[in-house]
């Protein structure tokens, strides 16, 4: 583990703030309460995009329309999720860097999935000038939701893997 990281880590959770947070009786499962409905909210407009892919409601809205109409709300449930896992991660920042399962869910499952994310949003409009929706974009929305699975399983995993 690199030796600056977990110094800002140590630094992080001894931060005023922090243990505020960790110390309190009511403020962390609020500060997790933030987290999961951003989670709520992003994973939402995000399944609804995918699920839109694979070919659901394929009569009632078109793929971009769709995707445009929920870009606002699904990156406002990203700010929210991401401040509220901040939040919950510089309350033992040193415990969770060295966690297994929490390495793999924010230092590759998650970047992946937002840039697949990413590529999505980029491709919607390319996506419904065709036919039919293409493989390609099907296969987006599939891994898209696949990820999301994955993520919440890392992080349903973090607890188990506090010493590995």
């Amino acid at each position: 583990m690199n030796g600056l990281l977990l110094h800002f880590c140590e630094w992080l959770q001894h931060t005023q703030w922090a243990r505020a947070i960790s110390g309190s009786t009511w403020a962390y499962p609020y500060v997790q309460m933030i987290h999961f409905a951003g989670l709520s909210l992003w994973v939402g407009t995000s399944v609804a995009v995918d699920l839109r892919l694979l070919g659901a409601g394929r009569n009632r809205r078109a793929f971009a329309e769709l995707s445009d109409g929920l870009l606002v709300w699904n990156w406002i449930g990203f700010a929210i999720a991401f401040a509220g896992g901040f939040m919950l991660f510089a309350t033992a920042a040193s415990e969770f860097i060295v966690n297994s399962a929490f390495r793999l869910k924010v230092g590759v499952l998650l970047p992946l999935a937002l840039l697949l994310h990413i590529a999505i949003q980029l491709k919607a409009r390319a996506w419904d000038q065709a036919a039919e929706t293409p493989l390609a974009a099907r296969i987006a929305g599939l891994a898209e939701i696949l990820f999301w699975l994955a993520i919440a399983t890392a992080a349903a995993c973090i607890p188990y893997f506090e010493h590995l």
